[in-house]
């Protein structure tokens, strides 16, 4: 049984050995970064979310015997399709590609169990909801009333903040930097280039200023913080008090494409000519 960060608890079965057996689904989940651009710089949102959707679809009845557990008073196996197989992710976002096949990118982006409603206008945000419910009716889907929101204008998706200005940082992965220590050991190096990583989008030149800190991975026997890493580290500190914001560019704007190369990395930027 795994607790889940509400409080309440998840019970999980270790597939390990079936997930090995079982050949591997190759639908494709949708590209992160596309999705959070296509929910961005809208005047309303709406954020949905399955209550406990992968148990909405129902197992293949002859594969149900492969699901099979072992517990003190009996062996179960399940009905409906459990969290912990091998292609679950990729069963479900099928599902939803299908489901709403007419909305996606139109006025909504789904990611497996997360959903946004996008609306350009407010006053047309009730007609998109409804649009949206009776296609969840339709094929009797459940939503979770207590992680759903309506009708505001940003929220979390996918790891970043979207609201009708653009992309923001999400302030939880900045403020989790921020309250970092300076790495003492290899893994901690590992854990701070992994919430870098995370945020790369929102800093600017990110692998050239990040070299130092980089280059630790690379020798997790030698580790040694040194003055330029702690700058690094610094830096980046920071810059993430005050992160940029993400903007899509005006309709029939001119764009200009800034290159820069470095010795150890290339970065580009689109930007407005004033």
């Amino acid at each position: 049984m795994v607790k889940k960060s509400n409080g309440k608890w998840r019970m999980c079965v270790d597939y390990t050995d079936l997930n090995k057996a079982c050949p591997k689904d190759a639908y494709p989940l949708p590209n992160i970064g596309r999705l959070v651009d296509g929910a961005s710089s809208y005047a309303m949102l709406s954020f949905l979310d399955s209550y406990s959707g992968y148990n909405q679809i129902l197992m293949y009845p002859p594969d149900e015997e492969y699901t099979a557990f072992i517990t003190e008073q009996a062996n179960y196996y399940y009905h409906v399709m459990p969290f912990g197989l091998k292609n679950v992710g990729a069963t479900y976002q099928r599902l939803m590609d299908k489901v709403f096949a007419e909305q996606i990118v139109r006025n909504l982006e789904v990611y497996v169990d997360d959903m946004v409603i996008k609306t350009k206008s407010v006053n047309d945000h009730v007609r998109d909801l409804e649009e949206i419910f009776q296609q969840v009716r339709r094929y009797n889907m459940r939503l979770n009333p207590e992680k759903c929101v309506f009708g505001v204008q940003g929220g979390k998706f996918l790891g970043f903040m979207i609201t009708c200005r653009g992309i923001e940082a999400n302030p939880d992965k900045c403020q989790a930097l921020i309250n970092m220590r300076s790495p003492q050991n290899h893994k901690e190096v590992q854990r701070l280039a992994g919430r870098l990583a995370s945020l790369s989008r929102l800093i600017p030149k990110m692998a050239e200023k990040a070299k130092p800190i980089f280059n630790l991975l690379k020798k997790p026997k030698n580790f040694h913080w040194d003055d330029r890493c702690e700058q690094a580290f610094s830096d980046f500190k920071i810059f993430l008090y005050a992160p940029p914001i993400l903007t899509k560019p005006q309709s029939h704007a001119d764009l200009l494409l800034y290159l820069a190369v470095a010795d150890n990395a290339i970065f580009s930027m689109n930007f407005l000519q004033c």
